[in-house]
């Protein structure tokens, strides 16, 4: 059936496409810590790219504060340099065990930036989005002008598409909604 095979790729690739948007969104700072925050930081250790999560224990003593364990404590100056060589604009400060990383709170021009940023992230997605529909749809005509799919069943398979997309172009508005929320929350 080339017409299920055609709507479960479309499906397929608009989740990653939404899932990869949600990502993104993730490591948006909010002016609220939260572990994930250092998920997009990675570092040169032992050899291989690692994350800070892979050498530590995070945790978010509070609302402005992350703190990382490391396990191997040898390795804490790497640790603070990557982060300083960040995008995340912190400046975080050790005591020989343990990373503080204060989390300054944002100013209206930077939230208003971000939320921007968070905008285009999710214009980027949803032109993503429309992609996958845009090859599904060939996909389909070129199957109909095959013959391998008659033209009703064509029609119905355009239409399914399209709402799949609809759905998953709702679905990117609503996360950017939610996350517009969190940014410009103070």
């Amino acid at each position: 059936m080339p017409q299920q095979v055609t709507m479960n790729e479309a499906r397929e690739k608009m989740d990653k496409c939404v899932d990869a948007y949600r990502q993104e969104l993730a490591n948006i700072r909010t002016g609220r810590a939260h572990a994930g925050l250092l998920d997009s930081v990675e570092l040169e250790v032992y050899g291989s790219r690692m994350k800070i999560n892979q050498l530590g224990n995070v945790t978010v003593p509070d609302a402005h504060m992350l703190a990382i364990d490391l396990w191997d404590k040898s390795q804490i100056n790497t640790v603070e340099k990557a982060l300083r060589a960040s995008q995340l604009g912190v400046n975080p400060s050790n005591d020989g065990r343990l990373i503080r990383i204060p989390i300054p709170p944002l100013t209206e021009e930077r939230r208003k930036g971000l939320a921007k940023h968070a905008a285009h992230l999710a214009e980027e997605a949803k032109v993503a989005v429309r992609n996958v529909r845009r090859h599904a749809l060939e996909a389909i005509k070129a199957h109909q002008k095959d013959g391998d799919i008659p033209e009703d069943d064509a029609h119905k398979l355009s239409d399914e598409i399209q709402k799949l997309t609809d759905k998953h172009i709702a679905s990117i508005d609503a996360a950017l909604k939610t996350k517009e929320a969190d940014i410009m929350e103070v």
